[in-house]
């Protein structure tokens, strides 16, 4: 079985949920980065974005997706824009074994509605912003993810179930040292 394993998706998608459920199911730490920043600033993400500018807050997710992908037996939930710099991408794929959530836009505003800890989401069109942030950050998503799973399936275990067989077949699959 993989030492560390890295879940990206846009926000909403399950990232927080799934992963926590998979680190019980593996045995593993589970970290959410946008928590692991705010741990570390004591302001909420969208105070932060307030404050100092989505751009502040990119290099910030950089500072702590490099230390936390330093660590072993880690389950990560990154925050759905970590993947927008090359070099967060690069430790991500490099340090672990990392699963695209993807969820529909619909199923994305069901989950998101009430929330207001979403600053990008702080829009007259929620909609048309999550289309948007779809069409821009899903290549990049496929580009560092190891594999894809659909998370539009409520059952948090299938979805547990259908990530561990994922990758029990992938380490199946690998060189033995």
């Amino acid at each position: 079985m993989v030492d560390n394993i890295f879940l990206v998706g846009l926000m909403g998608a399950g990232k927080t949920t799934i992963g926590r459920a998979l680190a019980r199911r593996l045995n593993k730490t589970f970290i959410d980065s946008d928590h692991e920043i705010e741990a570390r600033t004591g302001a909420s993400i969208p105070l932060i974005f307030e404050i100092e500018g989505e751009a502040s807050f990119r290099h910030r997710e950089a500072e702590v997706i490099r230390d936390l992908t330093a660590r072993s037996n880690i389950v990560l939930a990154t925050g759905g824009g970590a993947i927008l710099k090359p070099e967060n991408r690069e430790l991500l794929k490099a340090r672990g074994t990392v699963i695209y959530l993807r969820a529909s836009v619909a199923s994305i505003l069901a989950r998101t509605a009430h929330d207001k800890n979403r600053p990008l989401l702080q829009t007259a069109d929620p909609r048309a912003r999550l289309e948007q942030l779809t069409r821009e950050r899903e290549p990049l998503y496929e580009e560092v993810a190891h594999f894809v799973v659909e998370t539009g399936r409520p059952n948090v275990q299938l979805l547990v179930n259908t990530i561990v067989a994922q990758l029990e077949a992938g380490s199946a699959n690998q060189p033995r040292d």
